[in-house]
């Protein structure tokens, strides 16, 4: 029976072995290392959520908030249970959450290359924008890890 619940740091592997699975994603040392996301967590306790069966996690969507705005970081579910409503789930817990905390606004990025995932956040009611650009600096050495 597959159950949702809020992700915790002891999901970490398996959820990182689920992210490395799925085609056209980006990741990176630092910010998705064990240390990085348990950082992410306790900063975000409650808006973060795996979806499990039979003790594996088959679907994660990773979102917290500022204060003022929030985002999803990473959205995954297994191929094998994708198309039947997982992703769905997944995303409106997480918007629930992030309403319930006083969140109004929503974004998250995705590359253009993902079909797959513009197509999904497409049906979730995601739109494009195209007046802006996106820009970011790192601070410290990050090595990117595109999947």
């Amino acid at each position: 029976m597959m159950t949702i619940r809020t992700m915790t740091i002891s999901d970490y592997d398996m959820v990182y072995a689920l992210w490395m699975s799925c085609k056209n994603m980006g990741f990176n040392n630092l910010d998705d290392s064990k240390e990085g996301i348990e950082k992410f967590l306790n900063r975000n306790p409650n808006t973060s959520f795996v979806a499990v069966e039979d003790d594996a996690v088959v679907g994660i969507v990773l979102a917290g908030h500022d204060g003022r705005r929030g985002y999803i970081y990473h959205m995954s579910v297994a191929e094998l249970y994708r198309r039947q409503g997982l992703g769905s789930m997944l995303v409106e817990k997480c918007l629930a959450s992030l309403k319930e905390e006083g969140i109004n606004k929503v974004a998250l990025l995705v590359f253009n290359r993902n079909e797959v995932g513009n197509s999904f956040w497409e049906k979730q009611g995601f739109t494009a924008r195209d007046d802006i650009t996106y820009r970011n600096k790192e601070l410290n050495k990050i090595i990117r890890i595109d999947t």
